[in-house]
């Protein structure tokens, strides 16, 4: 015995959501978009055609003093007005203790600079040339400072 199933189904019941049953999420802020160097702008920077900003040597600190100093360093550079600046990590050839890693902060660094918290002052990075410190330093070119018009309410005071 067969059976046959229709081919008709009845559709599932719609259920109404009205909009003041569901909380109003905030819109997240989008990322800003993150590109590398490009090989011309690197070769200017190398030769000094582009000028270096500012610089920061993060050497001889630990990861939170680096990271710290760093996303100050570049609020800083962007508020003056910096387009490119060097962030120097050094090599990590050399370890302080038998249980310290070698090259934290020249592996770290370049994670720290694609993370959100970041993004909103680089717009790429690529290693330095050996003039500026090859491998242990970084050429960074920051994201130009957006003029925000401040909408401030007319405040009343009593006196």
């Amino acid at each position: 015995m067969s059976s046959k199933t229709s081919s008709k189904a009845k559709p599932a019941p719609s259920v109404r959501v009205h909009a003041e049953a569901r909380p109003a999420m905030p819109v997240p802020k989008p990322v800003p978009s993150f590109a590398p160097l490009d090989r011309k702008l690197k070769k200017r920077l190398a030769r000094g055609a582009e000028s270096i900003h500012a610089r920061i040597d993060l050497h001889g600190k630990t990861q939170s003093q680096a990271h710290a100093a760093l996303l100050r360093f570049l609020r800083k550079a962007q508020g003056d007005g910096a387009k490119f600046v060097l962030v120097i990590t050094g090599k990590g050839t050399r370890a302080q203790d038998s249980w310290s890693e070698r090259g934290v902060l020249k592996r770290q660094v370049p994670h720290w600079l694609k993370l959100p918290e970041f993004r909103a002052y680089v717009v790429g990075f690529e290693d330095a040339h050996i003039g500026h410190g090859g491998e242990g330093a970084l050429y960074v070119k920051i994201r130009g400072q957006r003029s925000v018009v401040s909408h401030q309410k007319n405040s009343v005071s009593d006196y």
